[in-house]
């Protein structure tokens, strides 16, 4: 069937029409990946990019920003991949950890470390083999991401990333840190990392988004699939450059009995958008949501997420705090879905927003959607500005101004960052937050 292409298209989408015909016949897979990537591609040229007349995307119209779309990144070769990591920061510092290294899209072996990873009783490969191999079971997705716009972006041009295998049973004695590494030259990237926890297996996984120019344009998708008694703490960084445009999703599939645990940081990309999708399809497991967002300078950054409770006796927890300043915005969607079927279901979403400029804005739109009758849900969102009493408290003690804000800012995340629990995480994340405050002075 030909598919008609809509009677008004933007330059950007153009763009990336053009570059489907360019790319399509390298990109890897085996040809049921190539058909679900055409597939995708049809869907795209029916519906374009979202913008804010799609009602997941009404606050954050992509179509907009992207006036022009820069081309997908070529592979690096290794030396010169080494160089873009070398002027990036190291965000976990001396943490001793397991590195994998993806630099423009393309995950590289050999700046990674794979026999340490492997002897710790882990395996990780390049996604463009894995794809080759078994392409159309990594592509795979719950049916609630199935028809988001930009997994559709990312199913059509994946060309790289990971696949991360810690086995059943297996305990990795250290951290895993996925690094995402942008260049200098503006470029799109659209990498995929799938992640899988075998049954009992425990894991934590460090991923950091780093570098980038302005016209980057970065579409990331991690696949977080736990199997039956697996936990998981997976630790996301997103600080890429102020000029860049960000999506990152992250699609979590919960088998029973297990626990997973997502945390999100977001201080960089003039526009970013960060989605999670969290399907239960196992009973007695349980997801905990955490994310803290800061932003200023006009920045645009977007917290999406949908939980669907398709099975009885599950749990879920969402804590969200966000810090705008200086004419940003912030926005948060938050969804529970809770199914016919999954009675006991306890799911909880709670977001908090401070304010810290008259021009900062923020959108708050948290859903219940409830098809069963013994359950305990809730949501809750606030948004206010520092509290000038407390303010003058400090002050009348001697606390400068400036040093005072910091410290109530602070105080307005410490609940969020206190849930983590892990210290390499809390450490990292700390730091992040007292750099930001330090420049806003």
């Amino acid at each position: 069937m030909t598919i008609e292409p809509r009677a008004l298209e933007t330059r950007a989408e153009t763009e990336l029409t053009e570059a489907w015909y360019k790319e399509r016949d390298a990109l890897p897979g085996n040809e049921a990946v190539a058909g679900r990537r055409k597939a995708a591609f049809d869907a795209f040229r029916q519906t374009g990019l979202p913008h804010r007349r799609v009602e997941e995307w009404k606050y954050s119209d992509l179509r907009n920003r992207l006036k022009s779309v820069a081309p997908f990144a070529a592979r690096r070769d290794e030396a010169d991949a080494k160089s873009v990591l070398a002027g990036l920061d190291n965000v976990y510092g001396d943490v001793d950890r397991h590195r994998l290294v993806i630099v423009d899209g393309h995950f590289h072996a050999g700046l990674s470390d794979m026999a340490a990873l492997a002897a710790d009783g882990a395996l990780a490969r390049p996604l463009a083999e894995a794809l080759a191999e078994a392409g159309e079971t990594l592509m795979d997705l719950p049916a609630i991401a199935t028809k988001d716009a930009a997994i559709g972006l990312n199913a059509i041009f994946c060309a790289d990333g990971l696949e991360l295998v810690v086995p059943a049973g297996v305990t990795l004695s250290k951290p895993v840190e996925i690094v995402h590494a942008l260049g200098q030259a503006a470029a799109s990237t659209a990498e995929r990392v799938v992640i899988r926890a075998g049954e009992g297996a425990e894991a934590i996984v460090l991923e950091t988004f780093l570098g980038g120019t302005d016209g980057t344009f970065s579409n990331t998708l991690t696949d977080i699939r736990a199997e039956d008694g697996a936990k998981l703490t997976v630790a996301r960084l997103q600080a890429e450059a102020a000029g860049t445009t960000h999506v990152g999703t992250a699609v979590v599939t919960l088998g029973a009995r297990t626990a997973v645990k997502v945390i999100g940081a977001g201080i960089g990309s003039g526009f970013a958008r960060h989605q999670a999708f969290v399907s239960f399809t196992g009973e007695h497991a349980r997801a905990d949501l955490l994310g803290i967002t800061m932003v200023r300078k006009g920045q645009h950054v977007d917290q999406t997420l949908v939980i669907d409770h398709a099975v009885p006796n599950c749990d879920s927890r969402e804590l969200f705090k966000t810090v705008v300043d200086d004419g940003a915005k912030g926005i948060f969607q938050g969804k529970i879905i809770v199914r016919p079927h999954a009675q006991k279901t306890d799911g909880q979403m709670m977001t908090q927003s401070l304010l810290l400029s008259e021009d900062a804005e923020m959108a708050l739109k948290p859903e219940l959607e409830i098809f069963a009758d013994d359950v305990q849900c809730a949501h809750g969102a606030t948004s206010g500005e520092i509290d000038e009493d407390l303010l003058f408290y400090l002050r009348a003690r001697g606390i400068p101004e400036k040093e005072a804000r910091t410290l109530l800012v602070l105080a307005f995340l410490a609940e969020a960052v206190e849930e983590i629990g892990e210290e390499v995480i809390v450490e990292a994340f700390e730091a992040r937050i007292r750099d930001w405050l330090d420049q806003a002075a």
